[in-house]
């Protein structure tokens, strides 16, 4: 986790890119910031060790026969009754110095060359002792160096680029920015939407709408990236095409009040407006309204579907969050959410 900074004021919007590479954000301040930071390396290409397999299958085993301890002898090359014998001979002998005499010393010797006994030292080996056992394999060493010799992820703390946003709304019930799949950020400034492209740095403007009918009050890229839903303030949604720069159609007739959100599910656009109703417009179709969610008493700030496109996750700023089930919904009545959360204590 890191915090970034940059703005001065308050932020009201923000965006990521298509490739996960870049935020971009507008604040009060009137300004676009865009923070880049690089992603790890791919670590697919390591070895992978499982930790099963590093305990029972890497490391030898502690009751292994031929795993001994290097300081305990092997009992089985000891002679005990010779051990034994020398140690009482030996007590006894710094007991009585006086008792032995020349005669009684050379008889020991004799009998020590005839049994065997010449040797002084009690224990001894006759086995090398093992050598130390490994407790990683190579290749896991290689790969331990490796993970330590791996860059870390680098996460600057200011953005690398800032652009002017003198015109922004400072109204966080909007949603005035969005990126779309085509690596093209949309940004509304008041009655104004521009076109940004990340890939050349380019900037454009789409479109600049009439006062009777902005300022433009959401932006929303569909799926492919070539089109863009338009939220206005006179309660209507233009459908632009981004490459030919040309308004295909306008919505009408759906709200009662300035549309705040916009999202896409395939063919679908959900639009969220002032008036607390929620409504899902086929596109392809003239009466394009097909569905309305009716569960909150103001203002709708953000809607999103699910990446099955079945179930709808709403809020406002009447402090709710709405969970939509799409086979629920109906165009001639009130639909039932599928949850209801109440725990906010300001609009979500």
């Amino acid at each position: 986790m890191a915090e970034l900074t940059g703005h001065t004021s308050k932020v009201l919007f923000t965006a990521q890119s298509p490739d996960g590479c870049t935020v971009a954000s507008a604040a009060g301040d009137k300004a676009l910031d865009f923070l880049y930071h690089h992603l790890p390396k791919d670590s697919s290409l390591l070895p992978k060790y499982s930790r099963w397999a590093f305990q029972q299958g890497m490391i030898p085993r502690k009751n292994s026969r031929g795993n001994l301890d290097r300081f305990i002898p092997n009992r089985s090359s000891v002679n005990f009754d010779l051990a034994h014998c020398m140690l009482f001979q030996g007590r006894k002998g710094k007991e009585n110095p006086a008792a032995s005499s020349p005669s009684e010393d050379a008889y020991q010797r004799k009998l020590k060359e005839v049994f065997g006994m010449t040797r002084t030292r009690i224990l001894a080996f006759k086995n090398k002792p093992p050598a130390p056992v490994e407790l990683a394999p190579q290749d896991f060493t290689y790969f331990c160096q490796s993970r330590r010799a791996k860059p870390e992820r680098y996460i600057p703390q200011t953005s690398e680029r800032t652009l002017d946003a003198p015109d922004l709304i400072d109204d966080f019930c909007l949603n005035l920015l969005d990126w779309g799949c085509s690596n093209v950020l949309a940004i509304a400034l008041g009655s104004t939407v521009y076109l940004w492209d990340a890939s050349n740095g380019s900037t454009s403007e789409l479109v600049t709408v009439d006062d009777d009918k902005g300022p433009v009050t959401s932006v929303n890229w569909d799926p492919e990236g070539c089109h863009i839903a338009i939220g206005l303030k006179n309660t209507e949604v233009q459908l632009w095409d981004s490459t030919s720069i040309r308004q295909l159609r306008t919505l009408r007739g759906g709200h009662q009040g300035r549309v705040g959100s916009l999202a896409w599910n395939k063919h679908i656009l959900t639009s969220g407006s002032a008036d607390g109703r929620i409504v899902n417009s086929d596109v392809r179709i003239r009466d394009h309204v097909v569905e309305t969610y009716r569960g909150h008493s103001q203002e709708v700030c953000v809607r999103k579907w699910s990446s099955t496109g079945r179930q709808l996750a709403s809020s406002g700023i009447d402090n709710l969050l709405h969970i939509w089930d799409k086979s629920m919904a109906s165009s001639n009545s009130a639909t039932q959410c599928l949850h209801r959360l109440e725990d906010h204590r300001a609009a979500v």
